[in-house]
C-alpha cells in the first residue's frame, strides 16, 4: 500500500483497477489459507491431550455412583461411531470434508446433541454480551483518551480518566470476582449467575420485561469487561492524540477561528482514532470466543462456558466447532480491515510503486 491513485480526479486507471482486483483476490486466497491452517491445528491439538474422551465420560459417571455395565463395549461402540479408532489421516480427511459442508458433527459428551445446536444456543448470549461491551469500551476509551490530553479538559475529569487507565492491568475475571462478592453477595444489588431469573420464560411476541431481565443479569459481567478493558483504549488513544496535536491542520483550524469542540471532534479525534479501528475490528473478531473466565464465574451460558465444558470432557467435536467459529470470525475481521482500510484513509491504496 502506498500513495494515492494517479490523476487529479481520483479515478483509477485500467492497470490500477487490475492491481486492485489482484490484491483483493490475493487477500481472499490468504483468508482461505488461514482458515485451512487454523482448522488443521484445531484438529491436531485436541488429539494431543492425554486420555480417551469416552473413557473419561464413563469414569466420571462411575465416580458419581452410576452403574455402567459393559463399559468397555460402550467405549468401543462410541469410538467406532465417532471414528476415533480410524487412522489419523482418515479422521483428518473426514474432518475437512465435514467442515467444507459446515457439518460439525455430534457432541461426544452430550450425544445425540449436534455441535451446531450447542453453538447456536450459546452464540447469541456471547455476541449480545461481548459486542455491546466491546463497542462501549471502545467508545468510552477513545473519547476519554482524547480528553486526557486536550487542553480544555477540566482537571477533575483528567483525574477520573487516569484512575480508570490505572485499572487496565487488572484482569477482568478478578474484577468479576470482586463484583460477585460485593455487589451480588454482600449488597444483593445484582444476581450472581444465570441470564434470566429462575423459571422465567419469554412470552409470545416482544417481551420487554424479559429483555430487561437479561440486561439486569448481564450487568455485572459487562461491567467487569468494560472497566478492565477501557484503560487499554484510553492509553492507545492518548498516544495517538499526542502525535496529532502538533499537526499543521490543527493550527490552521485554530487560526480560522473554528470552535474548540469542532476542532476536537472533526480534526483531532477524527485523525487520531483511525488506527484504533484496526484494534476494534480484531476485538470484534474475538467476540465469538467468549469471555471464558467471566462466563464461568457468572455461570453465563456463552461460547466460553461451553468451550470450557468441552475441554473438561475431551469433547473433540464441540472444541473443534467452537474454535472453528472463532478462527472464521477473526479471519473475516482481518479481511474486512484489509479491504476497508483504504476507504477509511484515502492516503492508502492497493497499489505499490
Amino acid at each position: 500500500m502506498s500513495k494515492q491513485p494517479t490523476g487529479c480526479t481520483g479515478h483509477f486507471t485500467d492497470s490500477e483497477k487490475k492491481m486492485n482486483v489482484q490484491y483483493v483476490l490475493r487477500r481472499i486466497g490468504i483468508f482461505f489459507l488461514i482458515i485451512w491452517a487454523a482448522s488443521t491445528l484445531n484438529f491436531i491439538i485436541p488429539r494431543l491431550a492425554p486420555g480417551d474422551p469416552m473413557a473419561a465420560i464413563i469414569g466420571k459417571m462411575q465416580a458419581q455412583g452410576a452403574q455402567v455395565a459393559n463399559s468397555a463395549q460402550i467405549i468401543a461402540l462410541f469410538r467406532e461411531r465417532f471414528g476415533l479408532g480410524d487412522p489419523i489421516y482418515v479422521q483428518y480427511g473426514k474432518y475437512l470434508w465435514a467442515l467444507a459442508h459446515l457439518d460439525l458433527g455430534y457432541s461426544i459428551a452430550l450425544f445425540p446433541a449436534k455441535v451446531t445446536d450447542i453453538v447456536s444456543g450459546a452464540l447469541p448470549y456471547t455476541i449480545g454480551l461481548l459486542t455491546v461491551t466491546t463497542l462501549l469500551t471502545f467508545i468510552l476509551g477513545i473519547f476519554a483518551g482524547a480528553l486526557l490530553v486536550w487542553h480544555t479538559t477540566p482537571r477533575l475529569a483528567k483525574y477520573v480518566i487516569t484512575f480508570f487507565m490505572m485499572l487496565a492491568p487488572i484482569p477482568y475475571f478478578l474484577l468479576a470476582i470482586i463484583f460477585v462478592s460485593v455487589l451480588a453477595f454482600s449488597l444483593g444489588l445484582f444476581p450472581y449467575n444465570g441470564v434470566v431469573s429462575v423459571g422465567r420464560l419469554p412470552s409470545q411476541g416482544f417481551d420487554i420485561t424479559y429483555i430487561i431481565d437479561i440486561i439486569y443479569h448481564s450487568t455485572l459481567p459487562a461491567l467487569s469487561i468494560i472497566i478492565a478493558g477501557v484503560g487499554g483504549w484510553i492509553l492507545g488513544m492518548r498516544g495517538m492524540m499526542v502525535t496529532v496535536l502538533g499537526e499543521d491542520y490543527l493550527t490552521l483550524a485554530e487560526a480560522k477561528g473554528l470552535r474548540d469542540w469542532r476542532i476536537f471532534f472533526s480534526y483531532a479525534m477524527r485523525n487520531a482514532m483511525l488506527p484504533q479501528f484496526t484494534g476494534l475490528a480484531i476485538s470484534l473478531g474475538y467476540v465469538v470466543s467468549g469471555a471464558t473466565l467471566v462466563e464461568l464465574i457468572f455461570s453465563y451460558p456463552g461460547m466460553g462456558y461451553r468451550l470450557f465444558q468441552a475441554i473438561n470432557t475431551n469433547d473433540f467435536p464441540v472444541i473443534q466447532g467452537i474454535t472453528f467459529f472463532l478462527v472464521v470470525s477473526i479471519a473475516v475481521a482481518i479481511l474486512v480491515i484489509d479491504l476497508v482500510y483504504p476507504k477509511l484513509d484515502p492516503r492508502i491504496t492497493y497499489n505499490r510503486r
